[in-house]
């Protein structure tokens, strides 16, 4: 099923399935399949829309699938919930930062939500992690976990002259 893909997009489902296989868990045909949909489009994906494009490829499949797929996604570090958008993007790094947290993810999250493309842009901030951390510390909270999510305008729909759509 992934012979639709893109050549990055399948060296990254072959990066995923390796460490899944290290992690002792299987990227079965429909894990891989939905996190190639994923990362295979620039905007975010809901579950419905994920369900709606598998209909298309592999016949119907019932909710709780393609949610048990997405948590297992989330779970080893391959994909994000975008909660302002309820939504999915995919996180899979080539580099040392995934090898050096054999998990779900251990970096904390910034997302830039374009407001008006709908797009999703991650960076990985340490300032903005190390201000979270500080901050959380001076009234004796501990974090365990961050994610932060930011709207605004993108640099491409900036440039088009874009006015900033509703907050989603």
């Amino acid at each position: 099923m992934t012979e639709d893909f893109s050549p990055n997009t399948i060296r990254l489902l072959d990066i995923a399935a390796e460490r899944c296989t290290r992690r002792g868990a299987r990227l079965t045909e429909l894990r891989r399949h939905v996190l190639g949909l994923i990362l295979e489009v620039p905007s975010p994906s809901g579950a419905y829309d994920l369900l709606e494009r598998l209909r298309h490829s592999r016949g119907p499949s019932a909710p709780p699938t393609v949610y048990r797929t997405l948590d297992f996604l989330v779970e080893h570090g391959f994909i994000h919930r975008v909660e302002r958008l309820a939504a999915f993007v995919g996180c899979i790094d080539s580099g040392s930062h995934e090898e050096a947290h054999a998990g779900a993810h251990s970096h904390a999250a910034q997302f830039l939500i374009c407001t008006a493309c709908k797009r999703v842009a991650e960076i990985d901030d340490h300032d903005i992690a190390r201000a979270l951390r500080e901050a959380a510390s001076r009234v004796g909270f501990q974090l365990s976990r961050t994610t932060v999510e930011a709207e605004g305008l993108c640099a491409a729909c900036t440039s088009q002259g874009a006015r900033p759509g509703p907050a989603t």
